[in-house]
């Protein structure tokens, strides 16, 4: 599949090269330890020592986000009530590598997969504060800083539907009849094209790839925010479906401040559309983990 992925990068970066990029620009850092995390779809991840974490762009798209971030992360700071990766280190472009990167404090936890129900149901409270918090910093700072509006037409459930179809078609051979003929069914009720616009300021990216847990399983962090942007609150709202058990959503809305009928509709389809992706992705990469978290985020936020 080659060269066609969404998720392929225009420039690599690895260990070698982090290593001097960081220790030419930041010589204090020059002698700790350089460890690749990992990669998203736009950016490479190294570890610095044990404390903090530096971001490549991988792709030019994602330059402008690395740039917003570094200016409205710190601003979020009295707003953000679960730790977050908060800028520290503002690396430029140069000769050697086209790009500013940045270097943030490292954000303990695990990746919250194969948690059971009871557990991830502990975090409805959390994330609920944490969402209630983000949604209520001022939409026109957050337009200063350069931060993109609705750029993913959130609201447009038609053309989202889809999408869906189509992804789900890729990935139908990876499913059980189960699970395919379970997806099926709620698209096929899928009856609404589009819903109000509202403005909120949006984690954006908000699934089990960038949340980390504690060892009780309660979420401990929320990382890889370079989708911030300004759009409708029910993209982050997701979490409530595609992360909590049913019986923990109740509590989750109550504490968030409620949510209309329209909200919830449109956060229950992010939450079936952000795993499909990610089942795609993991499909593509051989990663069995990922594909069964993916698969159990879509089947968990079909479930009443």
């Amino acid at each position: 599949m080659g060269g066609t992925n969404v998720w392929d990068a225009e420039w690599e970066v690895n260990e070698e090269q982090a290593r001097t990029l960081i220790g030419r620009q930041f010589p204090q850092l020059s002698s700790k330890q350089v460890k690749r995390l990992g990669w998203g779809w736009d950016n490479t991840v190294f570890l610095i020592g044990d404390e903090y974490v530096f971001r490549f762009p991988r792709r030019t798209i994602a330059v402008g986000s690395i740039r917003m971030e570094g200016k409205l992360l710190p601003k979020l700071e009295t707003y953000i009530t679960i730790p977050y990766p908060k800028p520290l280190f503002y690396g430029e472009a140069s000769d050697e590598y086209p790009a500013p990167f940045l270097g943030y404090a490292y954000v303990l936890g695990d990746f919250p997969i194969g948690l059971t129900e009871e557990r991830r149901a502990l975090s409805a409270e959390t994330l609920a504060k944490f969402l209630r918090r983000l949604h209520e910093f001022p939409v026109q700072a957050a337009l200063k800083c350069g931060v993109q509006q609705d750029h993913r037409n959130l609201t447009d459930i038609a053309s989202r539907k889809v999408k869906l179809e189509g992804f789900l078609s890729k990935v139908v051979e990876h499913l059980s009849p189960e699970e395919s003929g379970v997806i099926e069914a709620y698209i096929s009720r899928l009856k609404k094209d589009r819903v109000e616009a509202v403005n909120a300021l949006l984690h954006g990216d908000l699934h089990f790839k960038n949340m980390l847990v504690n060892e009780n399983g309660i979420v401990s962090g929320i990382i890889d925010w370079g989708d911030l942007s300004v759009g409708h609150p029910a993209c982050d709202l997701s979490v409530a479906y595609s992360f909590l058990p049913p019986y923990a959503r109740g509590v989750f809305f109550e504490t968030y401040g409620g949510a209309d009928e329209e909200t919830k509709l449109l956060a229950r389809l992010i939450a079936v559309y952000i795993p499909i992706l990610i089942l795609m992705q993991a499909v593509d990469d051989g990663n069995e983990a990922i594909a069964a978290e993916a698969k159990s985020n879509i089947m968990r936020a079909l479930s009443d």
